[in-house]
C-alpha cells in the first residue's frame, strides 16, 4: 500500500469537503492550517518553536497558520508567563461559528463523487472512521521522528 499516496488523497479530499464561504484569499495553504491545528489540539499550550519542530514547518509558516487559525476562532494564543518571548497556542474553548462550520462539514458529497461505485459511500465511510480512530492525530507522536 502506498500510504504516503493515499494520505494525500485522504487530506485533498478533507480539504474539498471544507466550506470555503466568506472566507479570503490567504498566503498559508489549507493543508499547512490543518496540520498546524491538529498539532495544537495534540499538545494544547504550545509554543510556536515547539510546533514548527514537531511538524517540520519553519517557524514563520506556522506563525502565519497560528495567525489563521486566530482569525478563525479555532485557537487561542498568549504570552509564555515564564518567558515572555514565547507565545503559546491553545485550542479555543468555544467553537467559532467558522469552526463550527468546519466541523459540521459533509463528506459524503466529495466522496461520492470521488468514488469509483458511489453505492459504496457507506463502505468506505466506516472504513475511514475505523483508521481515524487508530490513526488520529496522536498516532505521529507515537512513533517518533
Amino acid at each position: 500500500m502506498d500510504l504516503a499516496l493515499l494520505g494525500r488523497t485522504l487530506m485533498k479530499l478533507g480539504e474539498a469537503a471544507i466550506p470555503t464561504d466568506g472566507i479570503g484569499a490567504h498566503g498559508t495553504s489549507t493543508q499547512s492550517v490543518i496540520i498546524v491545528a491538529a498539532d495544537v489540539k495534540a499538545h494544547p499550550g504550545t509554543p510556536v518553536k515547539d510546533i514548527a519542530a514537531r511538524t517540520g514547518f519553519p517557524q514563520s509558516k506556522v506563525s502565519a497558520c497560528v495567525a489563521r487559525l486566530r482569525e478563525a476562532g479555532a485557537v487561542v494564543t498568549h504570552t509564555d508567563p515564564d518567558d515572555r518571548r514565547r507565545t503559546l497556542v491553545t485550542p479555543s474553548p468555544t467553537a467559532s461559528p467558522r469552526v463550527a462550520a468546519v466541523r459540521s462539514a459533509d463528506v459524503d458529497d466529495v466522496l461520492t463523487r470521488a468514488l469509483e461505485d458511489p453505492a459504496r459511500l457507506d463502505e468506505v465511510k466506516a472504513a475511514l472512521r475505523v483508521v481515524a480512530e487508530h490513526l488520529g492525530p496522536g498516532a505521529l507522536s507515537r512513533i517518533g521522528d
